[in-house]
């Protein structure tokens, strides 16, 4: 539920976090099975990944048609043809095979809203329906010739693995699954005039057939009225709001969550997002100063940055210097790499600190 919250995050500022969680908390109830479609047809906005192989067969017939589709570099038409078989160590098509071509298709859709409606037959009785409603989306379709090649490149490497299992293993041995390499095996059990009947395997080739069809191509669904190159910036950026959910869940307990009341589980989420959002700022500014850190490691540094009074007349610093210590000190000029601190000194930094 608390997935939206994060996209709205990574916009955040400061003075807009209040705005934002409160748009959270409307957009976490709004995603429940039986409501979150109605909120998504009364104006909000979205972009989904689509599945290629699980449009309709209407749907499946335009991306494969060879029209319609444009360069994204320059907006110009090409032809499908063309894109899958230009030479590409040719130096001319170089840019050409860095490059991404695209296409959009209307694919507005009936969806159960998750209500119910009365419906009146002819002789008067009624009974109770599904509420239907048409969700207003269009799907972008890409295609890569560089992303098509990495995966038949995969695909070759696992069909070499299944070749090897048919010549030195026994097949019916090995865990079977439907992403697993065996799935390019097939059997065929032959026997004679009553004789007990032997497994012969060999590759599937119908099964790779139809796997490389959809080499290259990505899909997803918006109901954005952007253009198509806005749109798939913003869906190239889903790995940052992933690290979120990691750096949440991994470093700031979001979960599990120990709370029962409402007042509870809200104050849980807000304090795990505000330390989201000043860790965000922080290792922004570490990037900006030209030094890069891992979330680990600039969250073990403040984790062990203690000090110990020594007799009410000085501090002891009870960490030693590191490379995101001396960091944060380019950064944030605070001195933090001395080894021992008077008291003013101290209240001098709070100071700063809470300005």
């Amino acid at each position: 539920m608390y997935k939206t919250a994060l996209k709205l995050l990574l916009t955040a500022t400061p003075s807009t976090v209040s705005l934002h969680m409160q748009e959270y908390w409307s957009l976490g109830r709004s995603m429940e099975p039986s409501t979150g479609l109605i909120h998504i047809m009364s104006g909000r906005a979205f972009i989904v990944t689509q599945s290629v192989k699980k449009l309709s067969d209407k749907l499946q017939k335009a991306v494969f048609s060879d029209c319609d589709y444009r360069r994204l570099s320059n907006d110009s038409p090409i032809a499908m043809k063309h894109m899958k078989e230009f030479d590409r160590f040719n130096k001319e098509n170089l840019s050409l095979y860095n490059d991404t071509v695209y296409k959009i298709m209307d694919a507005d859709r009936a969806v159960d809203v998750g209500l119910y409606e009365e419906k009146v037959f002819k002789n008067g009785k009624t009974t109770e329906v599904k509420s239907k409603g048409i969700l207003k989306q269009k799907i972008i379709v890409t295609f890569s010739r560089k992303m098509m090649e990495y995966q038949r490149h995969i695909r070759n490497a696992q069909i070499e693995r299944a070749i090897n299992i048919i010549n030195t293993k026994n097949v019916d041995d090995i865990k079977k699954g439907p992403h697993d390499v065996t799935r390019f095996i097939k059997r065929r059990s032959i026997g004679k005039g009553g004789e007990k009947a032997l497994d012969h395997y060999s590759i599937d080739q119908s099964v790779i057939d139809k796997e490389e069809k959809y080499d290259g191509y990505y899909a997803i669904a918006t109901n954005l009225e952007d253009d198509a190159k806005a749109i798939l910036e913003i869906n190239s950026k889903r790995y940052k709001i992933e690290d979120c959910f990691r750096v949440l869940k991994t470093n700031f307990s979001a979960r599990p969550v120990y709370h029962w009341t409402r007042n509870r589980i809200v104050a849980h989420f807000m304090i795990c997002y505000t330390a989201l959002l000043i860790y965000r700022l922080l290792e922004n500014k570490l990037d900006q100063y030209g030094t890069h850190f891992t979330t680990e490691n600039i969250l073990e540094t403040l984790r062990n940055m203690n000090i110990q009074n020594s007799q009410d007349a000085f501090y002891t610093a009870a960490y030693n210097g590191s490379k995101v210590c001396t960091a944060l000190n380019g950064v944030f000029d605070l001195g933090l790499d001395k080894k021992y601190y008077l008291p003013k000194e101290l209240n001098k930094k709070i100071k700063i600190i809470s300005k």
